[in-house]
């Protein structure tokens, strides 16, 4: 069971494994069983991925209720797996391979059945003397005893699952099959005990076993291959778990011992070799390496790693050795993480499917109320049962939920995993299907647009370009900064300790949100920032003016720092635009996206990058209070807004847009509160996010069409509605055969999203 608590709430969220659907009202059906439980706040099942993701009040419920309300409701539950990267229990697969085992045997023995009646139906059906064909094989006693364990053996499931749903006042796709084929098995059973009855009525004692046995052959041949289809949506789960090593080489007492990778704890110093993948998460202690993170970041280039930078767990060694700290283990490791957001994903519902839900919640009784409908007009207009008969029971038979219910799930699951699969993960489906619909992409400039590590450049002093002048400003603002967390700020530090600079503590440091930051330095009154806060503060700044408007035209962000208030230097700061920036954003653009930069930079710095990246619409020197504010102005002009940014300054930014795209950098996993992560941080990641939204809503509305298409189409050709014109009539096995191969067909085109591949151009 996969649990996750809110912080400072008694709200929990879990996801369970239901077992026994056979279609989608199966699925609405265990939904209303959840949500009458006390307690519950939130449910949604997912019949493709066969799971029931559930939010609870764990002072009112537990998962165990919930489940009793599942098992009362006719399914089954299972409890996810707590690690969910553990190896498959071997119970469940020896479970599924049985079940699988048992399906196939059915499906044989009920196909040879049906081929043997099939073919001794033949003269009867063509009317012509077959010499091949021995007419006892057309004796109805033979295919009533033939017919029998293909129907209450082989189709026993179908019968069990109706009178279940049934007995709680529900009906399902099962209730259409067992219905339709119980009427033919049933009627058919009056022609072979009394015929001559039939004869003296002027009717042809006509029997039906073998459309039943073969249209149970078919349905069951169709849950099959779809079965096994929707077993393939999950492939990229399978392959990420399929990542991590299963040991780990540590050091413990001196010595180095290899354990499985469950055995492995926090602080375990571990050993990689070349060409071994890193067991778990940590952060490097002696040596360095080249790592190939391309299963986080989808870039094949091998990443340089030294003492002190992060590992991440399944991602590969390339040349050197290195021994490393373990930070993360087990379930909180980063691909762990990657895994349960996909599942989250996977399970979740997009809006496009609420129609769906619609339909398929009154789907099975307008269908057995068509089909009642059907007998009676056709008997009374045509005086003939047996033509009534069968539009009957091909409307029960050609009538399948299933379509509708896999059109929008099974195309999420391959959408979320092919995206997992590019290094960006989606919360859910409804951040999926809204990213296709984006008119604006707004970039913060820091980390998105640029490298996000800013480096000094420049340093001028009031008192000259002499060494003791800068040393002395230097330690002031390096004294001050290395308390503040700021980009801009670490560049500082960064600069001033590679001048040999030594720093002193700061007192009563303060930082001013979209200003800048002050303190105490040896007994100096320090501020240091924009050149708006100084105006504000009331500093003359006339002194560097002229320097001031040089560097800002050469696009440098520049920072002022005033001691015991006195302008007494600048600093300017160069931040590198990412090599990807301006190819990425010149295929939003060609995609119809408008894209707008939103920074707290002065104007005239973001103007510059802008330029440079090829952006025209500039929102400048916004405070991060501000941002959001922004993204609401830009929504109120009737657009619908994607926020990209870091995730943590851009937190109420990412809040407010339509679409919330984090950037990241590593393996901190908090910006996974975002709607989609880019775990690279390439901008490549959104117009890979995009296209993928794309292809998928596409897909969903293709098998929503197959599926409507194929009901409103289906169920008049199975009433007789071309009979009048054509004199032509559905028949039922061929209704079957539609039936059975109607769920396969959305299922496969649901995976031809596994071959979708990013543009890099458009």
């Amino acid at each position: 069971m996969v649990a996750i608590a809110l912080k400072g709430s008694t709200v929990e969220s879990t996801i369970l494994k239901v077992r026994g659907m056979s279609c989608a009202s199966c699925a609405n059906n265990i939904e209303t069983a959840i949500r009458a439980v006390p307690g519950v706040e939130a449910c949604n099942v997912n019949f493709g991925a066969e799971q029931a993701a559930v939010t609870y009040d764990t002072h009112k419920v537990d998962v165990a209720d919930i489940q009793k309300a599942v098992e009362a409701a006719g399914y089954s539950t299972q409890p996810m797996q707590e690690d969910i990267l553990a190896p498959e229990d071997d119970a469940e697969r020896r479970e599924r391979q049985s079940e699988d085992r048992k399906l196939t045997q059915k499906l044989w023995v009920s196909g040879i059945i049906s081929a043997t009646l099939v073919i001794g139906s033949l003269p009867a059906m063509t009317g012509l003397q077959i010499p091949l064909i021995p007419m006892w094989l057309h004796n109805p006693w033979l295919q009533m005893v033939l017919t029998a364990p293909v129907l209450f053996w082989a189709g026993s499931g179908f019968f069990i699952n109706a009178w279940k749903a049934f007995k709680r006042h529900t009906a399902t796709m099962d209730t259409l099959v067992a219905i339709g084929t119980g009427t033919a098995y049933v009627y058919s059973l009056f022609p072979t005990f009394s015929p001559q009855w039939f004869i003296a009525q002027g009717l042809n004692p006509d029997v039906y076993f073998e459309a039943a046995a073969v249209i149970i052959t078919l349905i069951l041949l169709g849950r099959l291959l779809e079965n096994r289809a929707k077993g393939q949506t999950s492939e990229a789960i399978r392959q990420l778990m399929g990542l991590q090593a299963r040991t780990a080489r540590v050091v413990r007492e001196g010595r180095e011992v290899d354990i499985p990778i469950a055995e492995v704890v926090l602080g375990d110093v571990v050993l990689v070799r070349p060409g071994e993948k890193i067991p778990v998460d940590g952060e490097i202690v002696d040596g360095s390496s080249t790592i190939d993170e391309a299963m986080v970041t989808g870039e094949s280039v091998p990443v340089k790693k030294q003492s002190g930078d992060e590992v991440i767990g399944a991602t590969i060694n390339k040349t050197g050795s290195f021994t490393f700290r373990a930070t993360r283990v087990g379930k909180d490791t980063f691909l762990a993480q990657i895994v349960k957001l996909v599942q989250q994903a996977q399970g979740s519902k997009a809006p496009i499917q609420r129609l769906a839900d619609r339909v398929t919640g009154w789907f099975v009784p307008a269908v057995i109320a068509i089909a009642i409908l059907t007998f009676i007009i056709w008997f009374n207009v045509m005086g003939n049962v047996t033509m009534a008969l069968t539009t009957t029971v091909g409307v029960l038979i050609i009538a399948c939920p299933c379509a509708l219910g896999l059109a929008t799930p099974t195309s999420i699951m391959v959408g979320t995993g092919k995206g997992a699969e590019n290094g960006i993960l989606i919360k859910g489906a409804e951040s999926l299907e809204m990213a296709h619909k984006l008119h604006t992409i707004v970039l913060d400039k820091t980390g998105t647009i640029t490298q996000g590590k800013p480096t000094v450049t420049d340093t001028i002093t009031v008192n000259g370009t002499a060494n003791q002048n800068e040393q002395r400003l230097l330690r002031f603002a390096a004294s001050i900064e290395r308390n503040s967390e700021h980009p801009l700020a670490e560049a500082v530090v960064q600069y001033a300790q590679s001048q040999g600079v030594d720093l002193t503590d700061a007192r009563e440091f303060e930082a001013i949100a979209g200003s800048g930051v002050q303190g105490h330095v040896a007994n100096q009154w320090v501020q240091i920032g924009t050149y708006r806060w100084m105006n504000e503060l009331g500093i003359d700044t006339s002194a560097l003016q002229q320097q001031w408007d040089e560097l800002e035209y050469l696009g440098k962000t520049v920072i002022w720092i005033a001691i015991q208030g006195k302008a007494e230097g600048i600093m300017g700061i160069a931040d590198a635009v990412k090599p990807s920036s301006v190819s990425a954003i010149r295929v939003l653009q060609r995609m119809g996206l408008e894209v707008v930069m939103l920074t707290g930079d002065n104007r005239r710095t973001a103007e510059v990058i802008a330029r440079e990246v090829g952006i025209t619409r500039v929102l400048a020197e916004i405070r991060p209070d501000q941002k959001a504010n922004e993204i609401y102005n830009l929504q109120s002009e009737g657009k619908i807004v994607a926020m990209v940014g870091d995730g943590i300054n851009d937190a109420p930014a990412l809040a407010q847009a339509d679409v919330g795209i984090a950037i990241g950098t590593g393996t901190d996993v908090a910006i996974a509160a975002s709607d989609i992560t880019l775990i690279s941080g390439d901008l490549q990641g959104i117009v890979t996010a995009i296209q993928l939204s794309r292809a998928t809503i596409h897909n969903i509305r293709q098998n929503l069409f197959f599926a409507f298409i194929y009901n409103v189409a289906g169920i008049p050709i199975a009433a007789g509605i071309l009979y009048p014109f054509f004199g032509w009539l559905l028949s039922p096995i061929l209704a079957g055969a539609a039936m059975a191969f109607s769920s396969v067909s959305v299922v496969t085109n649901a995976l031809r999203l596994r071959n979708f591949q990013p543009k890099t151009s458009n």
